[in-house]
């Protein structure tokens, strides 16, 4: 049995392989960022020295395994992809600890709780740095060809994932960026259980709503990282679709938030569910020993 991708012929076993080459080059990325993670954690003594390199860390992890996640993405479909996105960003929630790999997160911090902004505008470039760097070591696997699916991709140009105009584009990573932060916002006042794997499953269905029309990236650092210079868009289009669209919904969540009338109806119509998700007095008791 074959199964054909773009001009090549790969057989089942084959594709078999891949998808199980292409997890373990995500595992060993994972583990690998965590070991050093926590060595640095140790290490560095240096607050905002530790921070920046923490962050350089998690943003060449995102766009590292995600490079990959765009070659399952293209070889097993967007419900493959979800799967693995959903199970990296509950992952993530726990192995990261104050790094965000995403400046509008930090932006938000800037805003609510007045940071410094040198500090701020230092962690943004290094999250950038990051990013853009994981590309590196991507290609020198991809040119390896380990898998029948990396077979050219370290060598071919990138295209860009925005199918639609870019004003649309702009409005989509606005939009949904500014959901999950309400969303995010909403979970943290009512503290559910579970309540990381309930945020990341709302992330990743936005980002499945979005991924046949701007790619569903929801953060700057991860479309620069996967698509600056891709054909498709031009630079200045990138910068307003994945960058002002997606800080500007951040910011816009802030000021939504801050309106009681809004912050109550979003709070109370999740309500219902996540009661039922409320950690028990036994469970807030042992959490507070």
């Amino acid at each position: 049995m074959y199964i054909f991708q773009g001009n090549f012929k790969f057989p089942y076993s084959n594709m078999s392989l891949s998808i199980l080459i292409s997890s373990l080059t995500i595992l060993t990325q994972m583990t690998l960022s965590h070991i050093v993670r926590t060595q640095i954690s140790k290490l560095v003594k240096h607050d905002l020295l530790r921070e920046i390199i923490l962050e350089i860390v998690a943003s060449a992890e995102l766009c590292g395994t995600c490079y990959e996640l765009i070659i399952i993405a293209d070889n097993y479909g967007v419900l493959a992809y979800a799967l693995y996105l959903f199970l990296m960003t509950i992952w993530w929630s726990k192995s990261w600890g104050t790094a965000t790999a995403c400046p509008y997160n930090l932006l938000e911090e800037y805003v609510e709780q007045g940071t410094d902004f040198k500090t701020v505008g230092l962690k943004i470039g290094a999250q950038t740095f990051g990013g853009i760097a994981s590309f590196r070591w991507v290609k020198q696997l991809w040119m390896l060809e380990m898998a029948a699916t990396h077979k050219g991709r370290g060598v071919e140009d990138c295209s860009a994932d925005l199918q639609v105009p870019f004003l649309f584009g702009f409005l989509i990573e606005c939009v949904l960026t500014c959901f999950c932060r309400l969303f995010s916002r909403s979970l943290g006042e009512l503290e559910p259980k579970f309540s990381n794997i309930i945020d990341s499953f709302f992330a990743t269905s936005m980002v499945v709503l979005a991924f046949n029309y701007s790619g569903g990236y929801f953060n700057p650092v991860l479309a620069t990282g996967l698509k600056w210079g891709c054909k498709g868009h031009s630079n200045t289009e990138h910068v307003v679709v994945y960058w002002a669209g997606s800080i500007l919904g951040s910011m816009l969540s802030i000021k939504l938030w801050n309106n009681q009338m809004v912050k109550e109806k979003l709070v109370n119509s999740i309500t219902p569910v996540m009661t039922k998700l409320k950690p028990s007095k036994e469970e807030e008791e042992k959490k507070e020993d």
